[in-house]
């Protein structure tokens, strides 16, 4: 697959700010055929330092509410400043995400979350009580989660304690695993769910990197961890 919207932001700037295997790369796969209209108020729910509502913004064209738990709102606002994003276009917002959103009943037309949804989407009360609110009815929710091919908790591959603990480990399952979980929910269809298909380069892209948690991840790529792990696509629908 080609990736013109990922591939628009400098490698340099790319390496600095992902957080994990490519965003960019991932936000645009999922976002493949979707007919969200320019202008679209979008939650880029899990934003992290910025870099996939910039994206969002600059090229969808959507309104983009970034909003996360961690990252400081002036500095993202400076880095979209930075990238020349129309300020009326993109919004910086810091919230707990386990504890509801900042915003109005049906506020937005979408929702976005790249590689963060299973910090929190793993509590089946989370959609329905948390996130669906804010909403509006025929709205869409757009996920990429980081994933297993196959749940193997019971059986963990050597290979991933490598670099991650069991623990850490436990914010990823596969996509029987994401079903049972959404399906607790009244009020949600579930359009798609598949295996992503840029998991391999997006990783590459992330092992690249000079961050620290990057070079921590090689041991356990280099050792196969790619066997077991993918990338999960879901999308929902509000009813």
């Amino acid at each position: 697959m080609n990736f013109p919207k990922a591939n628009s932001f400098p490698a340099n700037l790319v390496r600095e700010k992902i957080m994990g295997p490519n965003p960019l790369k991932i936000c645009e796969e999922l976002l493949t055929e979707v007919n969200l209209a320019p202008g679209s108020v979008v939650c880029d729910l899990g934003s992290g330092t910025g870099i996939t509502s910039a994206m969002l913004a600059r090229e969808y064209g959507f309104d983009v509410y970034a909003v996360d738990p961690w990252s400081n709102p002036i500095e993202n606002r400076a880095f979209f400043n930075k990238l020349g994003i129309p300020l009326a276009t993109i919004h910086p917002v810091k919230a707990d995400t386990t504890q509801g959103l900042p915003f109005p009943p049906e506020f937005f037309d979408a929702v976005i979350s790249v590689d963060s949804y299973n910090y929190y989407g793993r509590d089946p009360r989370y959609l329905g009580e948390k996130l669906l609110p804010y909403v509006k009815q025929n709205g869409m929710l757009y996920l990429a989660i980081p994933g297993m091919a196959r749940d193997c908790h019971s059986n963990l591959p050597t290979c991933l304690f490598k670099s991650w603990t069991p623990e850490q480990l436990d914010y990823m399952h596969d996509i029987d695993w994401w079903r049972a979980i959404i399906s607790q929910t009244e009020g949600v269809e579930i359009v798609d769910m598949h295996a992503m298909g840029c998991t391999t380069e997006a990783w590459a892209d992330w092992l690249a990197c000079d961050n620290p948690y990057a070079q921590g991840d090689r041991a356990a790529i280099a050792a196969g961890a790619l066997e077991y792990l993918n990338t999960i696509a879901i999308t929902l629908r509000k009813l």
